[in-house]
């Protein structure tokens, strides 16, 4: 292929990567060698795909979702995130249908998806096909209408005034009451009913919702007991705080990285800015830091438009690669991302996915298998950035392990662009995961608007 011009289309978009012309982020070699510890190791290669049960069926039942296991599976998919699958409060409730993060009981199964003979048959499924489960859990917060409310008022924040449990300040989270866990009975309670879920239905760990409202002293011993019960639980935090690697999680989000990718994608930031957050992750957090990636998830779907509208046609496509191959990266894809659902999923009424093209689903597989097949993708592999001609708009990276390596090269502006390197890469072949042909990348070549390439090498 002619190297004056490269460019890749592969069912729905361009492949093609880049650089910048910032201070160069590399990793130190602590952080390059440094054995990811204190996290289930089989999640170093893995991946994350949330459920929305309500929404992915016309069912919106357990038994419904199970026929897309197969489907799932084939695409490379490791772990299924669960959104909150307990009975949603009717007090209060938003909708016809309600919040899933308004849970009236946290030891049973909500009846619009099944019984916990249903759920508990799911994950024996699940785990039959090589397959791991984690179910959402909402800590900060009940239904107006738990039974807590009543029988343990002082496990709840009140009102100063009149005594009556309160949402979350701050918020219009009406439909909620936020527990107060400087109460100990509470912590215990929660505690123990975490282990219910674990000991009686086998989950594979949790992700913990608003995860700083707890404190670091409960998480830190509810970490503790539950990875008691299975040292190879995975625990995921919805929050970016260094603390939670102190209290025993495994995984943070990594939301600054996500909301600098918004950015650049609508053109208010170079893709050089990426750097500035790289710096931040490797000066706060420790080096088995791990990060959820993400272009898009069911909260920044339902109220923010993503991907669809912040990453909206071709634009998804190099940010979701970035996703994928980012160092101390699991990736995160939403239901519907594979479609893809070109519009906002509702949080609070019936509002199916249809699953009817799937353009997304072989982009997917391919960078889902790369991640489970090269250890150049592993958590703790080595991280190299690449300087390009225009950083302004390339970005360009290698990451190493056992002598197997990945090249990623993106384009994050919608101008083609002429790439020549600044910082040559380690190799001059390499062979392209898309188009599965070997091809030299050490001269410069075009690069289409969004486009992007992953190459890779195994020694």
């Amino acid at each position: 292929m002619n190297n004056l011009f490269r460019c890749f289309l592969f069912g729905f978009g361009l492949i093609l990567f880049s650089c910048n012309n910032s201070p160069q982020v590399q990793s130190s070699a602590a952080n390059d060698t440094a054995a990811i510890v204190g996290h289930p190791s089989w999640i170093d290669q893995g991946n994350i795909y949330e459920v929305n049960t309500r929404q992915y069926t016309h069912e919106g039942t357990f038994r419904a979702f199970e026929k897309h296991l197969g489907r799932l599976k084939n695409m490379g998919v490791q772990t299924l995130w669960f959104m909150p699958i307990q009975p949603i409060g009717k007090e209060g409730r938003k909708g016809t249908l309600g919040s899933y993060y308004a849970i009236s009981d946290y030891r049973n199964i909500n009846p619009e998806f099944g019984t916990m003979e249903d759920w508990k048959a799911l994950v024996n499924k699940i785990h039959n096909m090589g397959m791991k489960v984690i179910i959402d859990w909402v800590p900060n917060h009940t239904a107006p209408d738990h039974p807590w409310v009543k029988s343990h008022p002082e496990f709840y924040i009140r009102d100063s005034v009149t005594g009556i449990p309160v949402h979350q300040p701050g918020t219009d989270w009406t439909d909620t009451r936020k527990l107060d866990f400087r109460n100990q009975q509470l912590a215990d309670s929660t505690i123990a009913v975490m282990k219910f879920w674990v000991s009686e239905t086998g989950i594979d760990g949790y992700r913990c919702d608003h995860a700083q409202g707890q404190g670091k002293d409960f998480w830190k011993r509810c970490n503790a007991e539950l990875k008691s019960l299975n040292k190879n639980i995975l625990m995921l935090a919805e929050a970016e705080d260094e603390w939670l690697y102190d209290s025993g999680f495994d995984m943070s989000y990594a939301w600054k990285f996500f909301h600098k990718t918004v950015q650049i994608a609508a053109g208010k930031s170079p893709a050089f800015s990426l750097d500035s957050v790289l710096h931040q992750q490797d000066s706060v957090f420790k080096p088995n830091a791990l990060f959820l990636y993400f272009t898009s998830n069911h909260d920044e779907n339902s109220w923010n438009k993503a991907d669809y509208g912040t990453m909206p046609g071709a634009t998804h496509a190099p940010f979701a690669v970035l996703s994928q191959t980012m160092k101390q990266s699991v990736p995160l894809i939403y239901s519907g991302q594979e479609e893809p659902v070109l519009d906002s999923i509702s949080f609070f009424y019936k509002d199916t996915i249809d699953f009817t093209k799937l353009q997304r689903a072989n982009f997917y597989k391919t960078l889902l298998n790369l991640r489970k097949n090269n250890t150049a993708l592993t958590a703790n592999a080595s991280f190299k950035k690449l300087g390009t001609n225009n950083d302004t708009s390339l970005y360009a990276f290698e990451r190493a392990k056992d002598n197997h390596k990945v090249l990623v090269i993106l384009n994050l502006s919608k101008k083609a662009q002429k790439l020549n390197w600044k910082d040559q890469p380690s190799e001059k072949e390499w062979n392209n995961v898309f188009a599965g042909n070997k091809e030299p990348v050490d001269k410069g070549f075009g690069i289409e608007p969004w486009g992007y390439a992953v190459y890779e090498l195994k020694k």
